[in-house]
């Protein structure tokens, strides 16, 4: 069945194909600024309410096909380093739960890869982010997948390491799973570790609470602004499509990084990387 991304987008609020016309512009503009602003732009209700109930089954078929991963972070994912005090931002590790469903099990059929593919959504998400290199993933593990947070899992304070991220909510648990940010707590000539560790202790005189509700879509730029999600409460898992943007075309990930976060690589890793299946270490 071929998807028409027209019928889920709510383009009368949100005209993206619409490119040359005023309300188009204002539509980038009002982005541009709140990313400007925050670091942080939501387009509510992205995609048309009486169409969720459909992106909510297609999560809930390929759920159990997600790559769950644990491992201990600090807030930079860097590793250690005993010479500094205990207390300082880069000693302080967090445990740390994945889980990704891989991008091949969203084929022809899948609403979220109709939506990643269809132009006028690149084109869209490029202007609002003001891009100019700005290309899909051509990752077959990673280029749109769906993250699934269950009952007491989050995320914990971070930095991205990337320069954005561009979300879709498809389904909040029951209690939880709340977004909060501290915008620019860094810079990219100072670490600012003091005012990290000052959110770390619990101050939230810097942190904003964001609440998307499902068919909102999130642009963040998350690689200068502290973050995390809340943990989860309930038996309903939380649901977030990610569509991946590079800014080289034809890149993919790194066979390590790959298997860490779903469970297997490919040919192509292996063979950008030039190393064998058995050549990766555990």
């Amino acid at each position: 069945m071929r998807i028409d991304v027209r019928d889920y987008v709510d383009l009368q609020r949100y005209p993206i194909d619409q490119v040359g016309t005023a309300a188009y512009a204002e539509l980038v503009a009002a982005m541009r600024s709140q990313l400007a602003g925050d670091g942080c732009a939501v387009v509510r209700s992205f995609i048309r309410t009486d169409r969720i109930g459909e992106l909510v089954a297609e999560a809930d078929r390929v759920a159990s096909k997600g790559h769950c991963s644990f491992n201990e972070t600090n807030v930079y994912f860097t590793q250690d380093k005993p010479e500094l005090p205990e207390s300082h931002p880069l000693r302080r590790f967090y445990e740390r739960s994945n889980a990704f469903v891989p991008a091949d099990n969203f084929g022809p059929e899948s609403i979220l890869r109709a939506v990643y593919e269809w132009p006028p959504f690149v084109a869209f998400v490029k202007a609002a982010l003001n891009e100019d290199k700005f290309f899909r993933y051509a990752d077959p593990l990673a280029d749109v997948i769906i993250n699934v947070v269950e009952e007491g899992n989050g995320f914990p304070w971070h930095f991205d390491t990337n320069n954005y991220t561009v979300t879709l909510a498809i389904q909040n648990g029951e209690e939880g799973g709340e977004f909060e940010y501290s915008p620019n707590l860094r810079s990219s000539d100072d670490e600012h570790y003091s005012a990290v560790g000052d959110v770390l202790d619990g101050d939230e005189g810097s942190v904003k609470t964001l609440c998307l509700e499902a068919g909102d879509l999130q642009l963040f730029k998350g690689r200068y602004s502290l973050h995390r999600v809340k943990p989860v409460s309930g038996q309903k898992k939380r649901y977030v499509g990610i569509f991946s943007f590079v800014e080289e075309p034809g890149m993919v990930g790194s066979p390590e990084r790959t298997r860490q976060l779903y469970g297997r690589v490919l040919p192509i890793h292996l063979e950008r990387a030039d190393v064998r299946a058995d050549e990766l270490i555990d």
